[in-house]
């Protein structure tokens, strides 16, 4: 997992959110589709110092989400996902399907663990794809949602020159008319030249050399999410939103000396912050 995981993860988690929480609000005008919205939002949270590292450091995040004439759009940090599959208002079946383009800035600073420092910096990757899914709304209530999703980004550019897939099942629901709570579960597939790029250590290192032969599945995670509206009208004002969320890296990935030697397979992300609405 990047290590822009944090704004990365919550543009995918609370991309969805919105129309949800919708349904448990009091009456908007009528229309075709719910009302147009934006939200800011500010925070910070811990996470890896890269992806596989058992350094931890703080990082800033900042959201902008929102939703015009029935498209949904969230940025996250370095991240941009676009909804542009619209539905009605009430709508049962929630279709899913955009535009991702997206940074990842995994490893592109020094780090803390001086042998991973030695292996160099990276460049910037840009990233651009889609995602598609499909969501069923009124599972156990009125107010939740089970979906499912498939995220295939590619980098453009030349720094791996491959590919991430990322399905995902979740569910979510609203508790009350002010809190609005998501548990999705995740998994990484990527290329061969992620696994090179990422995980291979050459001779002559201060690792052990290591080459990974190729890519596949990288990391499982399961995240958790709440937000929670503060005023009196939850279509508008201040919230809080918090995010928890745990993965590891797996198999031959996971034997990669920047992981089993400097790092750990487990990592942990806990990021919160205060949001508005308007």
């Amino acid at each position: 997992m990047p290590r822009v995981f944090i704004p990365a993860l919550a543009a995918s988690l609370l991309l969805a959110a919105p129309a949800l929480a919708q349904e448990g609000r009091p009456a908007e005008p009528e229309g075709k589709w719910a009302a147009d919205r934006a939200t800011i939002g500010l925070g910070g949270g811990i996470a890896p110092d890269y992806s596989g590292s058992d350094d931890y450091e703080f990082q800033p995040g900042g959201i902008v989400q929102g939703s015009v004439s029935g498209f949904s759009f969230a940025m996250r940090g370095t991240n941009l996902y676009v909804d542009l599959a619209r539905e009605g208002r009430g709508a049962d079946i929630d279709v899913i399907a955009g535009p991702v383009v997206q940074v990842r800035l995994e490893r592109t600073g020094a780090v803390k663990d001086a042998r991973v420092t030695a292996l160099g910096e990276l460049d910037a990757a840009f990233e651009a794809g889609g995602y598609f899914g499909l969501g069923k709304r009124g599972i156990f209530s009125r107010f939740d949602e089970v979906s499912a999703d498939v995220t295939l980004v590619h980098d453009v550019g030349k720094v791996h020159k491959s590919y991430v897939i990322r399905p995902s099942i979740g569910y979510q629901t609203l508790l009350g008319k002010r809190t609005f709570t998501q548990l999705r579960a995740s998994a990484d597939f990527v290329g061969k030249g992620f696994a090179r790029t990422y995980y291979d250590v050459p001779a002559g290192s201060l690792l052990p050399a290591y080459t990974t032969n190729g890519g596949g599945l990288e990391s499982v995670g399961l995240t958790a999410l709440a937000t929670h509206g503060l005023g009196r009208d939850p279509r508008r004002g201040w919230s809080l939103f918090a995010l928890g969320g745990w993965s590891r890296i797996t198999g031959k990935f996971a034997r990669s000396p920047i992981v089993s030697v400097a790092g750990d397979a487990d990592q942990f992300r806990l990021i919160g912050g205060l949001g508005y609405t308007f």
